[in-house]
């Protein structure tokens, strides 16, 4: 681990904050882009810098805001091994050439407090690394530590990254919410007189219907527009959540679920996409993916409903008045094994 591409911010705690919590004391944010680099166009570093601050605003209240000139609270830049001081850029954490130390950010605070540093050396390219590695540091500039979970985002060693998959891990989510507080508070303690938000579903209604429902992991959830509500039959109490605040990219509305308790995998299903979460609240790379991958037509535009008969070791999905059946639930999802519709 040691060898390969890393944050260079030292791992000196065993804790996902800085000691004393540096946190900034307010939600709105600016940053500034010093320099750019020449590996790629400056309308193409703004964007992957733009598209990391997003990651962490999509899970809390901050609002980052790009300024031209002058001081930001968040300054950026890019600088060599080979710079006019021994560190290359004002601070006491040099880099190492092409490899290793990739880059490094400040807790919040005044001066360097906020910045973050990326290594010139280094090749960024636009629609992998650098947003990566961005996203990563700009959690270093809130004030999160590194997590000791390979699979976080704030994990100190960087990883192959897949595009197609939210970065953020569920103990990334966790220590930014810990901190700041997630986004759908921060819109009610702004106005709630002036949310466009749906109104919270009425559970005592008689005229309540669900989007899906699902066993997970010895609960069943019961999906509504953007929350829902877990009951374990051993507790009278049912809870109630946003589902942003389990599964941040999870969209709302889930058309259908199932979990395969044996494997504790969970599908989901929105519109004409097929997500599959695997140990939980991880999503697999590769996914989402288009509902034709499991033998469907590309005409059929959701699922109204799906299960796994657990006894038969059979999934069952209904569309209509139709449904169709997966034999062989273990073969890999690009093998198609759904039988012709049988009508209800």
């Amino acid at each position: 681990l040691v060898q390969k591409r890393r944050c260079g911010f030292p791992d000196v705690a065993g804790f996902s904050t800085f000691s004393g919590e540096p946190k900034w004391a307010k939600q709105v944010l600016t940053y500034r882009l010093l320099n750019s680099t020449p590996d790629l166009h400056s309308a193409d570093v703004n964007a992957a810098v733009k598209k990391a601050f997003s990651v962490w605003s999509s899970v809390t209240p901050l609002k980052f805001i790009m300024k031209d000139r002058g001081g930001a609270d968040i300054m950026i830049s890019f600088s060599s091994l080979c710079g006019i001081c021994s560190s290359g850029h004002n601070d006491l954490l040099p880099f190492d050439g092409p490899g290793g130390s990739v880059a490094h950010a400040y807790a919040p605070g005044k001066d360097l407090g906020g910045d973050a540093h990326f290594d010139e050396d280094e090749t960024w390219t636009k629609s992998t690394n650098l947003f990566y590695v961005a996203a990563h540091e700009f959690g270093h500039s809130l004030e999160l530590f590194h997590s000791k979970d390979p699979n976080a985002l704030m994990y100190p060693v960087y990883r192959k990254f897949d595009p197609s998959v939210f970065p953020l891990h569920q103990d990334d989510i966790k220590g930014i919410q810990y901190l700041y507080g997630n986004s759908h508070e921060s819109a009610e303690i702004k106005d709630p007189t002036e949310s466009k938000e749906p109104a919270l579903p009425n559970t005592c209604s008689p005229d309540l219907t669900f989007d899906a429902v699902t066993t997970f992991r010895g609960e069943i959830m019961f999906f509504k527009d953007k929350h829902f509500w877990r009951k374990h039959p051993a507790v009278r109490e049912i809870d109630f959540h946003l589902v942003t605040s389990f599964w941040p990219w999870l969209p709302s509305g889930v058309d259908a679920a199932y979990e395969i308790p044996e494997k504790d995998e969970t599908h989901l299903f929105k519109g004409k996409i097929f997500l599959y979460f695997y140990l939980g609240d991880t999503i697999l790379p590769g996914y989402p993916k288009k509902l034709y991958i499991l033998g469907f037509s590309k005409d059929v535009a959701k699922i109204d409903a799906a299960f796994y008969d657990r006894n038969k070791g059979k999934i069952y999905y209904f569309i209509g008045d139709r449904f169709w059946r997966k034999k062989n639930p273990d073969k890999h999802f690009l093998q198609r094994g759904i039988n012709k519709a049988i009508s209800l």
